[in-house]
């Protein structure tokens, strides 16, 4: 049984913080690479960072140097902390297991990738 668990989401003025989690059981706890995803309306969901068993860590660029992804191993919770939340931060934010991640960096979800249940963000200007 895999479980992608997250939490942590909610409703903040522009500017704000919020820190996601999502606990991570099952065969998934030894994922290689864990992720998480966001959906804004009337969007594709997009892929903003990753973290890898190995302590790699990838950013999207439009959340690059606002937004922190960690993982506590012992407790197999993957965190993203994210800070200066603009309006178009606003979407649904998935975590992600079996995450897909080519030499030279490129990831991405696939067939296989596992997904939790999502947890909303609004970002109010």
């Amino acid at each position: 049984q895999v479980d992608l668990v997250e939490s942590g989401g909610g409703s903040v003025h522009s500017g704000g913080s919020l820190r996601l989690s999502c606990a991570v059981s099952g065969y998934m706890s030894t994922s290689r690479f864990l992720a998480w995803f966001r959906q804004a309306p009337g969007k594709e969901r997009e892929g903003i960072a990753m973290a890898g068993r190995d302590g790699r860590t990838a950013y999207a660029n439009s959340v690059k140097g606002r937004f922190t992804v960690s993982k506590d191993s012992a407790k197999n919770i993957l965190y993203l902390q994210m800070n200066s939340l603009k309006p178009e931060d606003t979407g649904t934010y998935y975590c992600a297991a079996k995450v897909v991640c080519r030499p030279g960096g490129v990831w991405y979800a696939d067939a296989l990738t596992q997904w939790g249940q999502g947890t909303l963000v609004t970002v109010s200007s």
